[in-house]
């Protein structure tokens, strides 16, 4: 405890001093390639495309992208698979002693993402590097150093004889520093249970033992926790339990649809921090609570290309296609949407991540995540985006008096040659029309978006909405997908996961009755 105080102490009297800016950002960034290049240039990878002759080129970041090719997951497995198989020296150097399994949400398949010693490093300093952000806030150190509750996957992880696997935030509490363990819950017991309903219920017994000072996890476990905690204990708020309770550092998805709710369950005002940290790596974070987006980290591990996610550079269906435009930090412009290409300290070259973001701020090189490449729809030129998705039920729901949070949309056919979309959305509130959510969802969507209004007028003739108990977006999860710390559920069904969908739902008919 000694050592987080005299931490905290020093940050509270340091002064960042240079600010980050596009054109450092660059500066920094043209560094990390180049460490990147020259660590891994005798690998396999790095033979193979020739990164000794990029590291004598005189425009180093052009040259990069000239020469290696960007891609999906699909683009990079075989060279990964070979990692798995216990190959050294494949993408990076050294054996893969950790794979990150990605919940898959895109597609049907988990990913396995490799993690190596160096990425643990870049995902503890710029978990550190947060902290020390936090703490010049106005919150009590003494509160700081109060128990840190991380909502995490299991550190349980699979064994094959070659590599461990699972959940990352159950690597990296595998590999937390030694002074830091002590302020981290839950216990280790609790923190190797793999089946969350489990792992809640634990944590909900032994919260009472805690002095919980701050929170971490993705909003929807840390609403079902807390609503867990307040009717085991039979208290109105979470702070009749926790009342050092100060911060949560949130991510995975948007906060927006479960900010009200968590409100709720708490007594007073906290402050809220999002956190960019990805089965890739860390990728950035929000340095104030009232930053305009969360800083991208330049000298942690990851070398970042921008593609401006259009109909140019991806197809209906949110594929990256050849001869792609791809910018450096110095060419992208403020409020403008790019899909995000990493080359990484755990051997990702030009991975498409899959994420879209914006630069909200140039000046301080801050951005916000605003969907997924496969995340959207686009059925005929509407360009609903995730971002459109959660501000209009946002929207609707505070028109209605209501709480909506859960959701997933789907584009169906619909007669004539035309298009729909079908809404599914948690409600369990008792008596609500699906047609007022409808409409009031529909004209709010249509203020956000002038091409969803357009073609609400030609070729996307209707939306239907049917409401269903959050619960079943757990449940469907649990059946269909890998339950853990990043689970999510799809908020864009492709054809099969919605058949899928529609099928659980239907047998569920007697408890959709609302």
């Amino acid at each position: 405890m000694l050592f987080i105080n005299n931490l905290i102490d020093k940050t509270k009297n340091f002064q960042f001093s240079r600010r980050i800016n596009a054109r450092n950002g660059h500066e920094f960034q043209t560094k990390t390639l180049k460490k990147l290049l020259k660590k891994a240039q005798f690998t396999e990878f790095g033979k193979f495309y020739g990164f000794d002759a990029i590291l004598k080129s005189d425009n180093i970041c052009k040259t990069f992208k000239e020469k290696i090719p960007s891609g999906d997951y699909m683009k990079i497995l075989s060279w990964w698979e070979r990692s798995r198989n216990g190959e050294p020296n494949i993408t990076w150097p050294g054996k893969v002693d950790f794979f990150a399994v990605s919940s898959g949400t895109t597609d049907n398949s988990s990913k396995y993402i490799p993690i190596t010693d160096q990425m643990l490093k870049a995902i503890q300093r710029g978990s550190i590097k947060q902290m020390m952000f936090i703490a010049k806030t106005d919150i009590p150190k003494d509160h700081i150093v109060k128990n840190w509750l991380m909502m995490g996957g299991s550190t349980d992880l699979d064994f094959n004889g070659i590599y461990h696997s699972g959940d990352l935030s159950g690597i990296t509490t595998v590999k937390v520093p030694f002074m830091l363990r002590r302020i981290y819950k839950p216990d280790p017991i609790i923190k190797r249970e793999k089946y969350w309903p489990n792992k809640i219920a634990k944590i909900t017994r032994e919260a009472v033992k805690w002095d919980v000072g701050g929170i971490a996890g993705v909003p929807a476990w840390i609403q079902l926790l807390f609503e867990n905690i307040l009717k085991h204990y039979k208290i109105s708020n979470i702070h009749e339990l926790w009342p050092n309770l100060e911060v949560y550092v949130h991510g995975g998805v948007s906060i927006k649809p479960y900010k009200k709710s968590i409100e709720k369950l708490i007594g007073r005002p906290i402050k809220y921090f999002e956190t960019y940290l990805a089965s890739e790596g860390f990728i950035a974070f929000q340095t104030h609570e009232d930053s305009s987006g969360m800083r991208l980290l330049f000298k942690n591990g990851i070398y970042f290309e921008f593609v401006p996610f259009n109909s140019e550079n991806f197809d209906e269906n949110g594929n990256i296609v050849e001869n792609h435009e791809c910018l450096t930090l110095l060419e992208v412009e403020q409020n403008t949407d790019y899909a995000l290409l990493i080359s990484t300290c755990a051997g990702a070259w030009r991975y498409l991540i899959g994420d879209v973001i914006r630069f909200t701020s140039l000046k301080n090189c801050e951005i916000e995540i605003v969907g997924r490449t496969k995340h959207f729809i686009s059925l005929c030129g509407e360009h609903l985006s995730v971002e459109n998705m959660n501000d209009a039920l946002e929207k609707t729901s505070s028109e209605l008096g209501v709480n909506l949070i859960e959701y997933t949309v789907s584009g169906i056919p619909h007669k004539d040659g035309f298009f729909a979309h079908q809404w599914y959305i948690g409600y369990d509130g008792g008596s609500l029309s699906a047609d007022l959510v409808k409409t009031t969802l529909d004209n709010n969507i249509k203020i956000l978006n002038d091409d969803y209004r357009v073609e609400r007028t030609s070729a996307l003739r209707d939306i239907f909405v049917e409401l269903v108990p959050n619960h079943l977006f757990v449940e469907w999860i649990k059946q269909y997908a890998k339950l853990g710390a990043q689970s999510k559920f799809p908020r864009v069904l492709n054809e099969q996961k919605l058949e899928s969908w529609k099928n659980f739902v239907k047998a569920h008919k007697s408890e959709t009755s609302i």
